[in-house]
This record gives C-alpha cells, sequence and structure tokens, in this order.
C-alpha cells in the first residue's frame, strides 16, 4: 500500500546541462525527470532548468514547461523578440509535440485519440480530473510502438492541447496510466524509479527565419 502522505522532498539530479541546439534565437535542452522548469516556492525549491541554463546563457528566457517528473526536450528563447514569437505559437497551437511513453496494461487499439475535459481538482490538488462541467477542452492522439513482454505497452503520444497533466490524466482515463505516476498511478503500475513520460521531439518555427525546425531528445527509458 502506497502512503499518499508522504512528505514531498526535492531531490532534483545532479548532472551537467545537456543542450541540443543552441543559435542566438534559441537554445533547446534535454530537461532530466527530477528538475522543476522554473523555481518554486522556497530557497529548497530554487534549483531549477531555467536556473541552470542562465549559468550557461544569462539571457534565456522561459517560453513553456514541463512537469518536475517528465524528462525530454524543452525550447528556450535568447531574446525578447524569440519569447514572444515561441509564446504566440504555443498559444495558437502551432507547434507540435511528440511524447514517448510506457503504459500499464495492453493498450488497444493500437491508435486513437482521447477527447475530454480537463480541470483541476480542488481538494486534491496539484491533481487535475475529467470534468464535464467544467472543464477545458483537451485533446490526446496515441500510437502503440510496441507490446512489451512485461504487459506494458510503449506508445507515442501527441497533444492537440496543453492543458496540466494532460497526458497524464488521459492515459489514467484509458485505463492504462503511465507506469511510475506519482499521482495517477497505483500499486504495481505506481512502483517504477520515475515517470515513464518523456518529451521525445519539439517542432516549430523559427522566431528569426520562420522555417519550420524539428528538435528531438532520445528517451532514457
Amino acid at each position: 500500500m502506497q502512503d499518499d502522505t508522504a512528505p514531498f522532498v526535492y531531490a532534483p539530479p545532479d548532472e551537467p546541462v545537456r543542450i541540443v541546439h543552441a543559435d542566438d534565437q534559441v537554445v533547446l535542452v534535454d530537461k532530466p525527470a527530477g528538475l522543476l522548469s522554473v523555481p518554486g516556492k522556497g530557497e529548497h525549491l530554487a534549483d531549477c532548468m531555467i536556473t541552470r541554463l542562465q549559468r550557461i546563457h544569462p539571457e534565456a528566457l522561459l517560453v513553456h514547461r514541463l512537469d518536475l517528473d517528465t524528462s525530454g526536450i524543452m525550447v528556450f528563447a535568447m531574446t525578447r523578440h524569440a519569447q514572444r514569437v515561441l509564446g504566440l505559437q504555443f498559444e495558437q497551437r502551432l507547434t507540435k509535440k511528440v511524447y514517448l511513453a510506457r503504459l500499464w496494461g495492453h493498450l488497444a487499439p493500437r491508435e486513437g485519440t482521447v477527447d475530454l475535459p480537463l480541470t483541476v481538482d480542488w481538494p486534491n490538488r496539484p491533481r487535475q480530473h475529467v470534468n464535464h462541467e467544467t472543464g477545458r477542452p483537451s485533446q490526446t492522439g496515441w500510437r502503440v510502438i510496441r507490446h512489451d513482454p512485461d504487459g506494458t505497452t510503449r506508445v507515442r503520444l501527441y497533444p492537440l492541447t496543453g492543458r496540466s497533466h494532460q497526458l497524464r490524466v488521459h492515459c489514467q482515463s484509458l485505463g492504462h496510466p503511465i507506469l511510475g505516476d506519482p499521482l495517477y498511478a497505483t500499486g504495481p503500475a505506481r512502483a517504477f524509479p520515475r515517470l515513464m513520460l518523456h518529451a521525445e521531439s519539439l517542432k516549430f518555427r523559427h522566431p528569426d527565419s520562420g522555417k519550420g525546425i524539428a528538435f528531438s531528445a532520445p528517451a532514457p527509458f
């Protein structure tokens, strides 16, 4: 039986920043699982991806975030112009994001879409949940890569919207939570060393040239 009342202990990984690409407008990194994207409240939550990156590139500016437990590709702006242009692309859903995940059980069919509205589960924050009355429209596409011998399923996830915990709640709603999810998985599905969710690739238009470019980071699982 898992203890949901255990206090949260922030222990970010001690490893160098993995820069995937850098130019005069953007810098892309491969964020490790267990590291905040931005500082939390309190000195003990000050260590984060943007702080580490700014030691190398002091001008780096935030564009978007990944959950603490999620690893993978993130883009930061190097100028206010780039931050504004990229921010609009995310807001207008002009970026293309692909995630890799391992799910509990045998997911079928091999592809599909979850279309379930999400909102915060106020009594159980930071959890989110499906709510057909007050939830915001949320869609996630999925495609099975393979069914593994241990009874789990490896998938690619294609978020069409960008709600908080969207992929995690949508996978749970399918009856196949993401392995190692401390919020939405239970029992043996939760008993993994990390959340098995990785932002594998990101495509956007370069804020200077306007050309479509894509970057990826291989999943560590």
